[in-house]
């Protein structure tokens, strides 16, 4: 099985190999907005946000913070969401909804 997972994970890494990528945790946003700001201002001109879970709504709030307050030059691109199953060894199966936020700067 984790065979299986790597070679997803390392698809998905190439597919968006020339885009900055931010893994949205548990962090306060302000971090995020920060890691963001960075990227942009070190020449970038798209970062995608992404997020599983319970964080979805920590990047919608770094996604909206950044806009609207920080850099006003950034607009969302596009939203794709979607629902990964995840298996752990001590529970069932369970879905876990997953969202990512693709930000390009004008």
């Amino acid at each position: 099985m984790s065979e299986e997972k790597t070679e997803k994970k390392s698809e998905k890494e190439v597919k968006n190999a020339g885009e900055n990528q931010i893994l949205i945790g548990q962090k306060p946003v302000m971090k995020y907005v920060i890691a963001c700001m960075t990227s942009f201002n070190a020449g970038s001109k798209k970062v995608v946000l992404k997020a599983r879970g319970r964080a979805i709504s920590r990047a919608v709030d770094t996604a909206e913070l950044l806009r609207r307050v920080f850099m006003k030059d950034v607009e969302i691109e596009k939203i794709e969401i979607g629902t990964e199953e995840v298996e752990r060894v001590d529970r069932p199966k369970s879905n876990v909804s997953t969202m990512e936020i693709a930000l390009i700067k004008k």
